[in-house]
């Protein structure tokens, strides 16, 4: 069969995404109608998100070093990650300011009692506490890459890899094997993402069958203003935020959505940012983004330009500020507001290694503020279903900074985005020199 030919597929052979449909559905009668069922089928999720935890660490560290050592561009890295902290301060800035703004107009908060919250929420999170942004640099930088890497903390695993890839690519002909190695690695590494996910339907259709199972269809109903606030808030930052971008870096929105569809939903069934990185990874190379470009901004972004986690935030923390004023009667105004959100653009940028960060975050946000901590139980009720749509926002803003920056950087290769997803798409990774890609096509086809 020629690469460029469209394969025949059987009515009962099933794509990914209609795989995953199935096994959402299925996850979601279990945990409806057989609740301890659902609620013991954590096991199936743990699998699934162990196999693709163990992917980012020699995905990351093998394409950084790849992009850099086999370009010979690392002058331009210190460039590059200047823009991209730029272009993550404004965005996440946005965020915020968007939350702000929905969660004083919805108002959920108001009529909400603070009592009757989940007791352990409080246990389980007041231990931990966020990092200053100084202690965030200083981690960045790390004592031992092989500790690192076995605990998936994926900005100590950049750094690293962007200083190897400086001497891989700094010492010449001696180097080559090196980058051989990490170039094969990296495909390797995207071939083993593609393995991985034939399990997806069932790590997908057990996380949606714990959090039915556990939480229950019933417990939106008292809290349901503060879900609905927080997707509308979500809805908002996409449309004009992202949209404003995607306008100005002159985005292929078909071919864009095309590819960050699956990571996003993936994403948001499974409320894990990790479990969407490789998958992500291998669509923003395929959609045109350099490989350098994309082992950086993408990982990076994940500690630097979490968009959903921190409009949920502002959303969050105004919450509770409103449920608390029918107690205390003590209004939280705007000016307190506008001070609050200066604090979480700083402790925001503090969530790398902190286990459940946005709540640890959001604890020590009610803390400096004087707020009480019960509000963290009562939402802990519903932080599950809020979890899916931070986390997918998390990934699709990701994605987007990726497509900026390599446009700003004039990187960006519109031919190969004009032909993502097409059956033109194998034919050009051919010609191009990067049979992965094309296998990748097949392999999806």
């Amino acid at each position: 069969m020629t690469p460029d030919a469209k394969p025949v597929r059987r009515w009962w052979h099933l794509s990914l995404m209609q795989q995953i449909i199935l096994g959402l559905a299925v996850g979601v009668l279990v945990g409806w109608l057989w609740p301890d069922i659902g609620t013991e089928s954590a096991w199936i999720r743990t699998i699934f998100i162990n196999l693709i935890k163990v992917i980012i660490a020699p995905l990351i560290f093998s394409s950084i070093v790849a992009g850099i050592a086999g370009g010979g561009e690392f002058k331009q890295v210190g460039r590059m990650g200047v823009k991209a902290l730029v272009y993550f301060e404004v965005v996440t800035t946005l965020a915020l300011v968007i939350g702000l703004v929905v969660v004083n107009i919805t108002k959920p908060g108001v009529g909400v009692l603070l009592q009757g919250g989940d007791p352990n929420a409080l246990g389980s999170i007041r231990g931990a506490r966020p990092m200053t942004f100084i202690e965030t640099i200083v981690h960045a930088f790390p004592s031992s890459i092989i500790d690192s890497m076995a605990r998936g903390d994926v900005l100590q695993i950049v750094v690293f890899s962007v200083f190897f890839g400086a001497a891989v690519g700094a010492i010449g002909e001696k180097g080559r094997l090196v980058l051989e190695w990490c170039d094969a690695l990296s495909q390797v590494m995207f071939k083993f993402t593609a393995y991985v996910m034939k399990f997806a339907p069932f790590g997908i259709g057990a996380a949606m069958a714990v959090t039915i199972g556990h939480m229950g269809l019933g417990v939106l109903v008292n809290l349901g203003m503060l879900v609905l606030t927080l997707y509308v808030a979500l809805i908002i930052f996409v449309v004009l935020v992202l949209g404003a971008v995607a306008w100005i870096i002159r985005l292929p929105v078909r071919q864009f959505v095309k590819a960050v569809w699956e990571p996003f939903t993936l994403a948001f069934w499974t409320t894990s940012s990790e479990s969407a990185l490789p998958m992500a990874m291998e669509r923003m190379e395929r959609l045109g983004v350099p490989k350098r470009i994309v082992g950086f901004v993408l990982p990076t972004g994940y500690s630097f330009n979490l968009d959903g986690s921190t409009l949920y935030l502002a959303v969050a923390s105004v919450f509770v500020a409103q449920a608390a004023e029918m107690t205390t009667g003590v209004h939280f105004g705007w000016d307190q507001q506008i001070l609050l959100m200066l604090t979480l653009m700083v402790t925001s940028k503090g969530v790398a290694a902190v286990p459940r960060a946005s709540l640890v975050i959001l604890l020590a946000a009610l803390h400096s503020f004087g707020l009480p901590p019960e509000g963290v139980a009562v939402i802990f009720a519903v932080d599950e279903f809020m979890d899916m749509g931070r986390t997918s926002v998390n990934v699709l803003g990701n994605c987007l900074a990726t497509v900026a920056i390599a446009r700003w950087e004039g990187k960006f290769d519109d031919d190969r985005a004009r032909v993502y997803g097409t059956p033109a798409e194998a034919q050009y990774d051919l010609q191009a020199g990067e049979p992965a890609f094309a296998q990748s096509v097949a392999d999806q086809a």
